[in-house]
């Protein structure tokens, strides 16, 4: 993001409302966790109750996340953030009122836990596709890093308070507190107005739109390095917060007002990390600095397994912040860049469901390694692990989207029908007849090999090509679409890579453009 001022976004009125209502639902949340998961290791002190608060909170993510993704791509994406946030806000105002009467047991709090893991894997996507429509695309990299700062600066505060909180009045206000915290959220959505860009096609069905999610990451080359970088990365750190309130009263001998200021050091090291970012992005590159943030989370992990002083486990954990916010704050704009509007939150729905389900795992197998080995076993081989991920790195670099231009391309234009066709009628086999002379069929075959990804991603369910045995002149490019509906919402989806790509393929054909014929299958009356 070059020069660009990280506090640019702020300014903009509608994503400055939503960030500072964010901010405050950010603490609330904090607040809670860190009451939730003080009151596991109080009623049910093994390190694996504790660890299924972190499965409980982020399982809901690997089974919800395309859905959700689908829902927020298909329906009034204002209306659903709206209906998950008073989700969150009943679930954890149950919570506080268990806890309050003195009826919490450790089944209610997993189960209530798992409700808000539900809401928050209902609203992620949505919240995460919003941001694109708040901000200009040069300012997107700065609105992902104050992003990142808003949940660290209330992991910075919201920790402490937190633990103040639950050792002077208990758990209860703590979770009520969460449970007002939405509040501000609601009223800001309530009075934001979103743009919707116009269509002439209906909407889409959920179920289609999952499959065309699933369809488009299936054959998105450039977001699989996304999604394996934060497998990769994820699983390995997972330990780290999973293990942290078991390290803080087993190893570290503290109550929960120092749990609270050790978990506050990742908020304050995350913090400082999102402000210092966009300079270190300037001067190093993206896959160096990500090898670096990797080491640091790695030293975090191994020396939180070595360290028994409060002050040395702050450090390392402020050290953790700033690797973890260098990490996912780049991860979450390599993913915003390399997917268009039309499946945005689709595709984020499957980031975070490769994240949560990551981090879910991870929790409940490092919980099982820390049960039989020790906490100090399972963080040093956490650390070992978070190292050895780097091996992935050079095969699924994050610049594979540099250069991809995703603004809607109507090169496609509208195809030429007679009569009237029914839009569900299908499937719809499309037909692309080339000349090219024989001595460019290799370099051909390359381009078409590509343009093949594109016709798929956007909606083909089956490609070929083929060279005809008669004339070698003569190439026949065909694909399926399921319905003819699907394949205008196949001519709505290209981009200007796209046309760039079919630039490519032109540039190598003879006599002007192919022909392209439009077949759909007849209904038996």
């Amino acid at each position: 993001m070059a020069d660009l001022d990280i506090w640019q976004p702020l300014r903009r009125r509608a994503f400055f409302s939503l960030w500072t209502a964010a901010v405050v639902s950010n603490v609330g949340t904090w607040m809670h966790d860190t009451a939730a998961a003080w009151t596991m290791a109080t009623l049910a002190p093994s390190p694996l109750m504790v660890s299924l608060m972190q499965t409980a909170m982020t399982f809901p993510f690997f089974v919800l996340a395309l859905p959700a993704g689908a829902f927020a791509d298909v329906v009034d994406r204002r209306r659903m953030l709206i209906l998950t946030q008073v989700w969150m806000l009943a679930a954890a105002t149950a919570l506080g009122v268990l806890a309050l009467a003195g009826t919490l047991t450790p089944p209610l709090l997993l189960v209530l836990t798992f409700a808000i893991g539900i809401g928050a894997a209902m609203n992620a996507p949505a919240w995460q596709a919003t941001t694109p429509d708040l901000v200009p695309r040069a300012e997107l990299p700065a609105a992902v890093a104050l992003g990142g700062i808003s949940v660290n600066v209330a992991r910075a505060v919201g920790p402490a308070m937190g633990g103040l909180l639950v050792g002077a009045a208990g758990a209860g206000p703590v979770f009520l507190l969460n449970a007002a915290s939405f509040l501000g959220v609601l009223v800001v959505l309530a009075s934001w107005r979103r743009e919707r860009k116009p269509t002439r096609l209906p909407p889409e069905r959920v179920l289609g739109a999952m499959r065309a999610g699933a369809r488009y990451v299936r054959h998105a080359t450039g977001y699989h390095a996304v999604l394996v970088r934060n497998a990769a990365f994820v699983l390995a750190a997972s330990a780290v917060w999973a293990l942290l309130p078991l390290v803080a009263r087993t190893q570290l001998g503290l109550d929960a007002t120092g749990y609270g200021l050790v978990l506050g050091g990742l908020g304050v090291g995350a913090i400082v990390g999102g402000l210092v970012l966009p300079r270190l992005r300037r001067r190093v590159s993206l896959e160096r600095l990500l090898a670096a943030a990797t080491l640091l989370f790695a030293v975090t992990s191994g020396g939180l397994a070595l360290v028994h002083g409060l002050q040395a486990a702050i450090a390392l954990t402020f050290v953790g912040g700033m690797a973890w916010m260098t990490m996912m704050s780049s991860l979450t704009v390599a993913a915003q860049e390399s997917v268009p509007a039309w499946v945005r939150a689709r595709a984020l729905a499957v980031g975070l469901l490769v994240i949560q389900g990551s981090m879910a795992a991870g929790a409940l197998g490092w919980g099982v390694v820390a049960t039989h080995t020790g906490l100090d076993t399972a963080l040093l081989a956490a650390a070992v692990a978070l190292a050895a991920s780097l091996v992935v790195a050079p095969r699924f670099r994050l610049d594979a989207h540099d250069g991809l231009d995703l603004r809607p391309s109507d090169h496609m234009g509208q195809p030429v029908v007679q009569g009237d066709v029914d839009l569900d009628q299908g499937p719809v086999l499309v037909t692309v007849e080339y000349r090219v002379d024989p001595a460019r069929a290799d370099a051909f075959v390359e381009a078409m090999e590509h343009l093949e990804r594109t016709r798929r991603r956007d909606g083909a369910i089956r490609w070929g090509l083929f060279q005809d045995t008669a004339d070698a002149w003569r190439w026949l490019e065909t694909f399926l679409v399921e319905s003819w509906v699907e394949h205008l919402r196949q001519h709505e989806r290209v981009t200007v890579s796209d046309r760039l790509l079919r630039d490519r393929v032109y540039a190598l054909i003879e006599g002007g453009e192919p022909r392209v014929s439009h077949l759909v299958a007849r209904r038996e009356e």
